[in-house]
Parts: structure tokens; sequence; C-alpha cells
């Protein structure tokens, strides 16, 4: 049998490369697997030889100790893979296939999975809708920043690629349909960005990069990135976008204003979350600081998409009430402009086909977006910790050495 080797958490707000065991078609005991998924068996399922798998902004909070999640899981829920092995139960996807993996995992046979909310599917996680691959109280899947990984429900799940080698050609744009390009759009599109908006996207790490992206492919006339990383708002302005150093300005509204004219914007998202700073020099971690804002510099009657993390414990905040998820948000704000919100997971599904379309036909430019850096899975500790401080780059881990 083929060895195995994966990113694991290693607890002291670092990762490391080991050996971990093969996958096999049951979910197996270890660490974070929810006791009530322990041998649950996968015939439905595929073993795939992992081709790229991308560091993701969500790891790093697990990494920062700013989750509950065990020593030893393994990470990872951004994957594109050659298929190797089948289930009994699997009658559509084939060995040989290339596709990409939706980081909700979902049944498709559930009432959330055929309304399409793929994101809160009711049957693979014990403890609460939805789940993920690596991911901390996501039922235990064990993820794929790894050599080979298991991904159950393969027939409903996998969007299979329809020309392989065309694909490996645009390889590291197809790597973000795992996750960050549908994360994106999810926010730029539940924002309401249409033709000619305006549009303030909270943050420049990868996902922010990808909402601002996916809001000119929505047909925005203006796009502000606001960030504290000035790294990141020149990569943000490398494809056309505005940007506003909050480091330096406490004021969005008079920045917004500087640009547009007026102080106030059409939609906001979030690509930030609950890790979130204070604007200014001495801004400080104000976890409710960027939802705060963006209702200040969104009109009445606007949209705010939320993609950016909320999480129900937090042992690392330095705020009491944050600590349990519980923040000082000004909701009357949100309630007196008549503000739509929409958060949570996104359901990768129902925008990852059309992605790969837009991305198969050249119409998005997504890894060039990002800035997507390929790296070796050895090197993905150093990787972890260049994202960590800042590096305006997506990093995408190449397990067997692939991509040209």
């Amino acid at each position: 049998m083929a060895g195995n080797r994966g990113v694991v958490y290693t607890g002291d707000g670092s990762v490391e490369v080991r050996d971990i065991d093969y996958p096999d078609l049951v979910l197996r005991d270890g660490p974070g697997v929810n006791p009530l998924n322990v041998g649950r068996k996968c015939e439905h399922g595929v073993i795939l030889k992992v081709v790229t798998t991308n560091i993701c902004g969500s790891d790093q909070h697990m990494v920062r100790g700013r989750t509950t999640a065990p020593e030893g899981l393994v990470l990872g829920h951004e994957i594109t893979g050659e298929v190797v092995e089948v289930g009994r139960d699997v009658e559509f996807v084939k060995k040989g296939d290339l596709a990409s993996v939706p980081f909700n995992i979902a049944c498709g046979r559930c009432v959330m999975c055929q309304e399409q909310k793929t994101h809160i599917c009711l049957n693979v996680n014990p403890d609460r809708p939805g789940s993920a691959y690596g991911y901390v109280d996501m039922g235990g899947w064990v993820g794929g920043q790894s050599e080979y990984v298991m991904v159950p429900y393969a027939d409903f799940q996998l969007l299979v690629f329809p020309d392989k080698e065309k694909a490996m050609e645009k390889i590291l744009d197809l790597t973000m349909l795992s996750d960050i390009f549908p994360t994106g759009y999810h926010g730029a599109y539940t924002a309401g960005v249409r033709t000619g908006s305006t549009v303030y996207v909270a943050g420049a790490g990868p996902v922010g990069l990808a909402a601002a992206h996916s809001a000119q492919l929505l047909g925005a006339s203006t796009v502000i990135v606001g960030d504290l990383n000035e790294e990141r708002l020149q990569q943000a302005r490398s494809f056309g976008c505005e940007t506003v150093n909050l480091s330096k300005h406490d004021q969005l509204g008079e920045q917004v204003e500087q640009i547009l004219g007026v102080p106030e914007v059409d939609c906001s998202i979030d690509a930030v979350g609950f890790e979130a700073s204070g604007h200014g020099a001495d801004g400080g971690e104000q976890p409710a600081a960027v939802l705060n804002a963006i209702m200040d510099v969104t009109q009445a009657g606007g949209g705010l998409g939320i993609p950016g993390l909320y999480v129900t414990e937090d042992p690392g905040a330095t705020d009491k009430d944050a600590q349990t998820g519980q923040l000082k948000v000004r909701f009357g704000q949100g309630w007196a402009k008549a503000h739509t919100f929409v958060t949570g997971q996104t359901p990768a599904m129902q925008y990852n086909r059309d992605l790969m379309k837009a991305i198969l036909s050249d119409n998005a430019q997504i890894a060039k977006a990002v800035n997507a850096t390929v790296i070796h899975l050895e090197d993905a500790p150093k990787g972890y910790r260049d994202f960590d401080d800042g590096a305006a780059r997506k990093f995408v881990i190449d397990p067997h050495g692939l991509i040209s």
C-alpha cells in the first residue's frame, strides 16, 4: 500500500509534515473525529491523489490557537485531485478523473442538500449542520493537505473537469474552486453586487481578493478594498481595485468619500471574520470592528455579504464575551438602515461549476488576483509562517510535483 504524508496541527502555533494513514473508505478514529462518526462506511466515496491543496486563512485560525482544534488534526479543506480508487457504490465518477472537491462535505440526500444548501448538510456532522475536511468541530473528516485523501459522496460532490489536459494547464485557477473563489463570489453575490455597483471589501487576504475579483465579474463600477497590510493592498491594486490602508486611517467613511465623492457604498463584504482589528495606528484586536464598519459605510437598504469566519468558541480572544462568540455589534445601526445580512459557510456547489466555465473560457483570472504561489508539501510549515506574517500570496501545495 502507498504511504501518505500530511500537514498536521501540532498545537503550539505551528504545523508539521508527518506520516499519516493512507485513506480508505471508512472514517477511522483520530484527532478531532466525532465519536458518532467513527467507523462510518463510505463506499460512496473515492480516494484522491492530491494534485493541489491550498493553505487557507481559516486554517490559520486553528493554528493560532483561536479554536478548540486538537493536536494531531490533519489540516486542509481546499482540494483538487485525481481519482485513484472508486468505492463500490460510486456510479459516475471514474478512476483517472481530475476533479475539484467542494470544501463543504454534503450527502446529497437530506432536505438541505436537495435545496442546494450544501453548507448545512444534516447528515455528515453529528454536532451541527455543516461539515468540512480537516476542520475543528466539523465531524472529523480527514484534511486534504496531504498526498492522498478520501472524499465521501463522490457522485454528488465532485466537480469533474471535462478536459483533463486543459484543466492541468489552468490548475492554478481551478484549484481555487474548492473554496476561496466560490466563497468570494458568494460574498459579492449575496451582498447584491450588480452592474454599476460600488463595493467595499474588508480584508485583502485571499478571500477578500477573490471577493473583489468576483465583484468585478458581477459588473461593479468601483471596488474599494480595505486592509492594514500595504503589501496586500498593492496586490488588490494590481487588478484594478481602489484601496484604503486602515492602519493609517480610522475614519473609513472619509476615505470612501475621497474615492467616490460620497461616504457610502452600495454594498459591502466582510472577508476578515472574528480576528478583526480596529482601524488606525492603535486599533488593536476588536472582533466586531469590521461588521460595525461595513454597516457604517453601506447605504440604507444595502446588502452585507459576510463570508468571513465567525466561531462559537474563541479561547484566544482578549474579550471575555468574544470567547463564546458574542460580539459587540451595533445591530440597531443595521436594523435602522434596513441592511440585509448573509452569513455562514459558502454553499460552494451553487457556484463552482459556473466559475469553472468562467476560468476555462479565460473570463476569470483568479490565480492572478490572489497571487497563487506553488510550494511543495514539505515547505508547508514555512508557507503557514509566511502567510501568518501577511504575505500577499495564496499558497498552493503541490504534494507530488505535478505542476510545471
